[in-house]
């Protein structure tokens, strides 16, 4: 398993397809994972610091965790079938449960908590994007950098492209 962090959420075009960019902390591989618009905006809103007036349905889940006094420990990426993302939300005594990959993610932001990625999960999906940033810039430009540089992969990949 290696430790990933969420790089970004965008719309890809011309599919208008949202997807989530996870990049490996330790590591140079980039996972892209597409995703709903009601999660893409989910997670967006963490990253954001946008609050809404009420609770959405991650924000409901996770108050539902605290209010059984329950500790989410780590989200972890298990495989992926056809393009399809299985993630596991993990609590403090072990206890995993299945979930969406996007949906683990919007958990792990609002917990917050990490997110890891079985290595099987990130040698069949992962992807390099060359590092053309020189050392030294700031964290939020390395993080453009790295959207621009991903947008430039998926000008010439679709979503099947990344089928067994």
């Amino acid at each position: 398993m290696q430790e990933v962090e969420v790089v970004g959420v965008r719309i890809e075009l011309p599919s208008n397809q949202p997807l989530v960019l996870l990049k490996e902390v330790n590591g140079e591989r980039h996972l892209p994972i597409w995703i709903g618009a009601p999660e893409a905006s989910a997670i967006a809103f963490v990253q954001q610091g946008i609050v809404p007036p009420r609770p959405m349905t991650h924000d409901l889940l996770v108050n539902l965790i605290h209010a059984l006094k329950r500790e989410v420990t780590f989200v972890r990426l298990v495989s992926v079938e056809d393009t399809v993302f299985h993630a596991e939300i993990v609590f403090e005594d072990g206890t995993a449960v299945n979930s969406r990959a996007s949906d683990a993610i919007a958990v792990a932001l609002r917990i917050p908590c990490p997110i890891y990625c079985a290595d099987e999960v990130l040698n069949e999906a992962g992807v390099r994007i060359a590092d053309a940033e020189p050392e030294g810039e700031e964290e939020q430009d390395n993080a453009e950098q790295e959207m621009r540089q991903f947008r430039e992969f998926l000008a010439d990949v679709e979503p099947e492209d990344f089928e067994r």
